[in-house]
């Protein structure tokens, strides 16, 4: 980074006292990454590379670039999403609760018959008028979504200006610039995955997918290079060129979200970055190195105390049998988290060299828990509970909140921040948190909400019930944000804890 970047962003800004007028806004929602895996967070276990538990040193992630802007923005202790990755990003992007908007689990979608009388999803947008996307647009923000998709429907219709898309799962048609993809088949009456790399099937128990890593697949929405259109990625002679193995997914998107940037500001407008990153979501690696992980490896990089370095890839070989040369790191969440630390810090030194980082807010967070730990778990708060560090110039907050917030509550806050105007009467569940992190409030919510499928999980100051219907006595935060004292004889708890309960049953039926 230029000149301490870090030193000079925050001496910079502290001085300023007032909620910031129309700030870009960066949103990175990371991709199955629990709060523990953050070290921001000090939780004694995190994941190792199989999944599953671990306190060893070697498998923690580091992250200094977003410690920093933790402590000198703030963290949020009591950070709930929906348990996993299609409900969160409908409540992300709506400000609504499934019992609105239909996007109760991946599978649990609400149904529409659409003209031909065929059952199709009820598409987020046809739910909820005012998408994210449209807060800002209306606002007067160029917007952009780059990375992860996994929900439905035509890109068109979600509200950005532009989008580069890699997409969950196998969600597109045959990518026509990489077979990094494992495809479903039927074989002497059984269901095998084919690895369409090598032609043959695997022995790893996994699901159909495309590549969101190496050699991705990418499609883009109304890009310059095919205005209003969706077209599959490289499309031009230089990108065919320079696209292959060594192509890296999430450096894409941050080529992209850039090139995005030097176009638009050119407008003299305000920009909103929705930065779906893949990162922390398990993934066949196709390189062949990581065979017991769920993580593959990515580009190696390197922190000497003040910047990043990054080591550029260079992997040969074909059909199943490829050699990173000492280029990519071994396989594990560890090394998705501090890659996300190294694009964050991507993102300082552009914004410090365009002079706009004194009017920017980050907000980074994830859609779940942790593959193998929490991920679509009904247990206390395993499923729900995520990372969420915000920074912005004029806070009031700095450093670690005791307090509950919800995804949901992104879509009023970013409204407020913006300055749009919520049409009178409008319907939405989040709450803004700009008068917390920017006023004297000492608190946001009393209570938080989420779901794991149909199960419904809550939370206020004292107690909490989960997914299983089992309470849990959370007026302590223990230090795994985990291990609560489970509640069995109400008459054994304080008055306090059994009036929140009466208090939480009368709020959950309006959510069903």
């Amino acid at each position: 980074m230029h000149k301490g970047l870090l030193i000079s962003l925050f001496t910079a800004v502290s001085a300023i006292a007032a909620v910031p007028v129309k700030p870009n806004i960066v949103l990175y929602f990371a991709d199955d990454i629990s709060a523990r895996e953050f070290p921001i967070y000090g939780t004694p276990q995190w994941s190792p590379p199989e999944r599953g538990d671990t306190s060893n040193p070697e498998y923690r992630a580091r992250t200094p670039v977003m410690d920093q802007l933790a402590e000198k923005g703030c963290w949020i202790t009591s950070a709930w999403a929906a348990t996993l990755c299609k409900p969160s990003r409908a409540m992300l992007l709506t400000g609504r609760f499934a019992h609105r908007q239909t996007w109760w689990s991946n599978r649990d979608i609400g149904k529409v018959k659409n003209a031909g009388g065929w059952n199709e999803a009820y598409h987020i947008y046809d739910s909820t008028p005012i998408l994210l996307s449209h807060v800002a647009a209306q606002a007067g923000y160029a917007t952009y979504w780059a990375g992860k998709f996994h929900l439905s429907g035509d890109y068109g219709k979600y509200g950005f200006d532009e989008a580069m898309i890699t997409p969950g799962l196998l969600a597109e048609p045959t990518n026509p610039y990489s077979d990094f993809q494992l495809d479903p088949k039927t074989i002497n009456g059984k269901r095998v995955l084919i690895n369409m790399d090598t032609g043959k099937p695997i022995e790893k128990k996994t699901y159909a997918q495309d590549s969101w890593y190496w050699q991705p697949n990418v499609r883009l929405w109304n890009d310059p290079s095919a205005p209003g259109k969706l077209v599959w990625w490289p499309n031009t002679p230089e990108s065919q060129e320079n696209f292959g193995i060594s192509t890296y997914g999430p450096d894409l998107e941050m080529e992209f979200i850039f090139d995005f940037i030097d176009r638009r500001m050119n407008e003299k407008k305000p920009f909103f970055i929705y930065h779906a990153s893949h990162l922390g979501h398990d993934q066949y690696d196709f390189l062949g190195n990581s065979a017991d992980s769920s993580w593959p490896g990515t580009p190696k990089i390197h922190w000497n105390g003040k910047r990043y370095h990054r080591t550029d890839p260079k992997i040969t070989g074909d059909k199943g049998r490829y050699d990173a040369h000492g280029t990519v790191t071994e396989p594990g969440m560890h090394n998705h988290i501090n890659y996300i630390d190294f694009q964050i810090s991507r993102y300082l030194e552009k914004f410090e060299e365009m002079d706009i980082l004194d009017n920017t807010v980050f907000i980074i967070t994830a859609d779940n828990g942790t593959g193998g730990y929490g991920k679509n778990s009904p247990d206390r708060q395993k499923g729900c509970h995520v990372p969420m560090i915000i920074y912005a110039p004029g806070m009031t907050k700095h450093g670690r909140q005791d307090v509950m917030a919800g995804i949901v509550d992104l879509w009023p806050t970013i409204a407020e921040l913006t300055g749009f105007e919520i049409p009178e009467n409008y319907v939405y569940d989040g709450v803004s948190m700009v008068p917390f992190l920017f006023g004297d409030k000492q608190t946001h919510r009393d209570w938080v909400y989420t779901y794991q499928e149909r199960n419904q999980i809550i939370r206020g100051h004292h107690v909490m019930r989960d997914g299983n219907n089992r309470w849990w006595d959370v007026s302590s935060e223990p230090e795994d944000y985990i291990s609560y004292p489970e509640i069995k004889d109400w008459g054994s708890v304080l008055e306090v804890h059994r009036a929140e309960r009466e208090k939480l049953l009368t709020i959950l039926p309006e959510y069903e």
